[in-house]
């Protein structure tokens, strides 16, 4: 096998970066394509408390196992498979299971912060911001986080504001300028993303 091609898709918490990836992957051949999400790599916490992990900053890079994240895309872009973990967002903390990640042809690695990092960003030929205005990423991430993650609206408004918000602005918001790409309004913006299938599927060609 070839070298694969690392797309990475970045943006706010709540901005779409998900839903473009899930929209781009749905559109391509299952067998081509592999899928990475940062979030399955925050840092093993068992040598704290639940109240201490529920005070980890999740938003900051310092909460991410980044080193494990370049070993693994490093194994993948050697041709050889990986145990991405599975992270277990109502303890806080990883959990003991992984998924199998195949090598393959297209490598997307989606995550708030994968463009502040200078060493992921050199093992990316595309990158791609996706940029949400801030009021509808905040209602997104309390639908997301009461629905899926059992937290209160109280919590999550909380965690917003003391972590989210100022993470957003001082580390990803100026990763932007990193991109190839921007992309308005996420998953919503339906041209940008068959640009971007035709793009890989010339690639893939």
């Amino acid at each position: 096998m070839n070298k694969p091609v690392i797309i990475g898709i970045c943006g706010g918490t709540g901005s779409g970066k998900t839903t473009v990836a899930r929209e781009i992957l749905s559109a391509l051949p299952q067998k081509n394509v592999s899928i990475i999400h940062q979030d399955a790599y925050y840092k093993l916490q068992t040598n704290k408390t639940f109240e201490q992990r529920t005070e980890t900053n999740y938003d900051h890079p310092f909460a991410f196992d980044t080193d494990l994240l370049l070993e693994h895309l490093t194994e993948l872009t050697a041709g050889r498979d990986i145990d991405m973990p599975i992270y277990d967002f109502a303890n806080h903390n990883r959990s003991d299971k992984t998924t199998k990640i195949h090598a393959r042809e297209i490598i997307i690695l989606e995550g708030i912060l994968i463009l502040e990092d200078k060493r992921l960003r050199n093992l990316m030929d595309i990158k791609i911001f996706v940029d949400t205005d801030t009021d509808v990423r905040i209602i997104r991430r309390i639908t997301r986080d009461m629905n899926e993650r059992g937290r209160s609206l109280e919590s999550v408004i909380e965690q917003y504001l003391a972590t989210v918000k100022p993470a957003h602005e001082q580390f990803i918001e100026p990763s932007k300028k990193y991109a190839d790409i921007i992309i308005p309004e996420g998953g919503f913006n339906t041209v940008a993303i068959d640009i971007m299938v035709g793009k890989i599927k010339t690639i893939l060609d």
